[in-house]
């Protein structure tokens, strides 16, 4: 996906005028000061343990924003469905994503509407977009951290920092695949699936957040290595402190997952100045979307994102090539 955006759409859309332009590759654009992003999903099955596709568009979404240092404003959705598809599931879609809306205290107020021949496509794909507006504690959360910038970006790492994520990983996508294939894997397994603009809220009021991204497709192997290689940096983190349930860990020990390269809905990563970064843990774990947080890294000099491993040794966290399982968002 990364060599297709780079090679194929980059170079007919620059857009080098928005203050973080589609160039930055971030989680969403600022034009003018408003924060906006898209996102399509063709997750399937489309209901699974914890949500749906409609909690996972409306959630993705709003993520997306609040890793700007933003807070969303209003959303669109657009619908694409398969003709025949059941009209109750349709209902249980839409009633899924306001309840999801509502929590998040944003929205929807525009969208559109297809329907495609019976085998066009897989029940329907929902695409949601959002504009936000700059979080009224983002410039008091940048004078704690001391440093001047504007914006929450992939490339503002710097070493010394701390990373930080708000819980367990690699529980989206493990749900996914024991739903579609019927594994039954003994243990809860339950999507993370969330939205997490209130809990950004409360780290950026305690101050010190220099990055965020959510940890979707790809894990937080992807999102790590991103960060650090637009921030020109290394990342160290240590397995023992990565949170992972263990009915998860079991689950991709058995089916020979990396639980670093599955994909969540509902976990972000900070990267937080080392000064702050136990008071940003402290409070983010009163939040119900944060109690398992966890310090899991450090930013250095260097390249690459590296893993110090239980037994005492390290390893190069690679940047995923594939999806190890598709169709998850």
């Amino acid at each position: 996906m990364g060599e297709l955006i780079k090679k194929y759409v980059l170079k007919y859309f620059e857009g080098e005028s928005a203050e973080v332009p589609i160039s930055a590759l971030d989680d969403s654009a600022v034009v003018d000061g408003i924060v906006f992003t898209t996102d399509s999903h063709t997750v399937q099955p489309i209901f699974f343990p914890g949500g749906d596709i409609g909690k996972l568009a409306v959630a993705g979404t709003i993520n997306d924003i609040a890793a700007m240092g933003a807070v969303p404003v209003a959303m669109a959705c657009a619908m694409v469905i398969e003709e025949g598809f059941s009209m109750d599931d349709y209902e249980k879609v839409v009633a899924s994503m306001a309840e999801v809306a509502k929590e998040a205290g944003v929205e929807i107020v525009t969208g559109d509407t297809k329907v495609v021949e019976h085998g066009g496509l897989k029940d329907m794909i929902v695409t949601t977009s959002a504009i936000g507006k700059e979080s009224r504690w983002l410039k008091h959360n940048f004078e704690v951290a001391g440093r001047e910038q504007r914006w929450l970006r992939d490339s503002s790492l710097k070493p010394g920092d701390a990373i930080i994520i708000n819980g367990t990983i690699a529980d989206h996508g493990i749900a996914i695949i024991s739903e579609r294939e019927g594994y039954g894997f003994e243990g809860e397994m339950e999507s993370d699936v969330a939205p997490l603009n209130g809990l950004m809220e409360m780290a950026l009021k305690e101050g010190g957040i220099i990055a965020a991204k959510d940890a979707t497709r790809g894990g937080i192997a992807n999102a790590l290595n991103e960060m650090a290689e637009k921030s020109g940096v290394r990342i160290i983190i240590e397995e023992e402190s990565i949170p992972i349930k263990e009915a998860t860990k079991a689950a991709c020990e058995m089916l020979g997952l990396d639980p670093l390269a599955i994909g969540n809905e509902g976990k972000m990563i900070m990267g937080v100045a080392e000064e702050k970064a136990e008071d940003v843990l402290e409070i983010i774990k009163k939040h119900p979307y944060g109690k398992n947080a966890a310090l899991i890294g450090r930013v250095v000099e260097g390249k690459h994102v590296i893993m110090e491993t239980s037994i005492g040794g390290r390893r190069i966290v690679e940047m995923p090539v594939g999806d190890p399982i598709p169709r998850i968002c």
